[in-house]
């Protein structure tokens, strides 16, 4: 039988609205900073994306600054001004961690000035965690201290209803391919008003805040796919893949009543399922799923693969034997019910051998 691809939070099949506009824009040879006939054709295509973009984003056009994906844009954090501390949530994405500049875990930080960084939807386990207002008793520490406030919204768009100018935040950052564009392009969203160093230095494109030349055929594919992608939220489809999402759970319940199912009683992206098997790991899991056809992962494609326990599961208190055992499952649009049985059905039969192992 034909594979059956379960990791979308890796990385969405790419659309064909994406691949036909990337298609296009390849036909489209000037430089998008030429000013004659054949860069204005260029620029025509990076302005319509990025009009595209931000309306699935919810901000404005001009807000919108052309990555090579959600880590480049997650630089803006190691761009801030000298001494300002970033908070980062434990649950967050490595590409935010990476910018950690605290000072003092324990106290209130230090510094002139200082900015939370969070992920609206963990791309692990799927919860989602709701941005705090920028009040007193809702800012960490009690305090109104931050200045700025970063959302990493790479899971969210497309599949959870979202908008900047109502999020509070004052940057986000979002990835072309999670959401069916193609690979190696996001956008960095910086709040109207909101000055910062460029991202890189040079010729001065992208609003003087990333420079070099735009990668236009990605550009394009990113802004058709954002297009396709709220179509599909506004039509529910979504809903479909939660359905499918819980007809998984309740099946490798069935099979395997001691699987600990992450965030089952909190709001998730509709399309994740992360769950554990204590002493079962996570790896062993993955490798036995792929022979048998299907795609699946330990967790976030950026720490898969390297033989750790998940840092997401561990800071939400789960022991590290625990941690270790847990996979995750994630749905798309294009995925069926037949696939998602087929699926719960080549895991139960491997829990259930196990077992009798044991």
């Amino acid at each position: 039988m034909s594979r059956v691809y379960l990791d979308w939070n890796a990385t969405a099949p790419l659309r064909p609205e994406a691949k036909a506009a990337t298609a296009a824009a390849m036909e489209v040879v000037g430089n998008p900073s030429s000013v004659h006939a054949e860069g204005r054709a260029a620029k025509a295509l990076v302005e319509r994306a990025r009009a595209q973009v931000a309306e699935a984003v919810g901000c404005k056009s001009a807000e919108v600054v052309f990555t090579s994906g959600a880590t480049e844009a997650a630089s803006v954090l190691g761009r801030l001004p000298a001494g300002h501390d970033v908070l980062v949530d434990e649950t967050a994405h490595d590409a935010l961690w990476a910018h950690v500049r605290m000072v003092d875990w324990v106290g209130r930080p230090h510094g002139p000035g200082h900015t939370l960084a969070m992920g609206l939807a963990n791309s692990e386990t799927g919860i989602v965690t709701e941005p705090p207002e920028k009040v007193e008793e809702q800012w960490p520490f009690g305090q109104a201290w931050a200045d700025w406030l970063l959302l990493d919204v790479t899971q969210a768009i497309g599949r959870l209803p979202f908008s900047f100018a109502w999020s509070g935040a004052d940057f986000a950052i979002l990835s072309a391919h999670k959401l069916g564009g193609p690979k190696g392009v996001g956008a960095l969203i910086v709040r109207d008003g909101v000055d910062i160093p460029p991202l890189s230095l040079g010729g001065g494109q992208e609003m003087g805040r990333r420079s070099g030349t735009e990668n236009v055929v990605g550009i394009a594919g990113f802004g058709a796919a954002a297009e396709a992608a709220m179509r599909d939220l506004a039509e529910g489809v979504w809903d479909r893949v939660e359905k499918l999402r819980n007809i998984l759970e309740i099946t490798i319940e069935a099979a395997s009543p001691q699987t600990i199912f992450v965030g089952k009683a909190a709001r998730r992206l509709p399309n994740t399922s992360c769950f554990l098997t204590p002493g079962w790991k996570g790896e062993t899991q993955v490798m036995a799923m792929d022979l048998a056809g299907f795609a699946i992962s330990a967790g976030s494609a950026c720490s898969s693969g390297k033989v750790r326990e998940s840092r997401v599961l561990r800071a939400m208190g789960f022991a590290p034997e625990q941690a270790a055992s847990a996979i995750r499952v994630s749905l798309g649009p294009a995925t069926t019910e037949d696939e998602v049985l087929r699926f719960a059905e080549a895991w139960g039969e491997r829990a259930k051998r196990r077992a009798r192992a044991a």
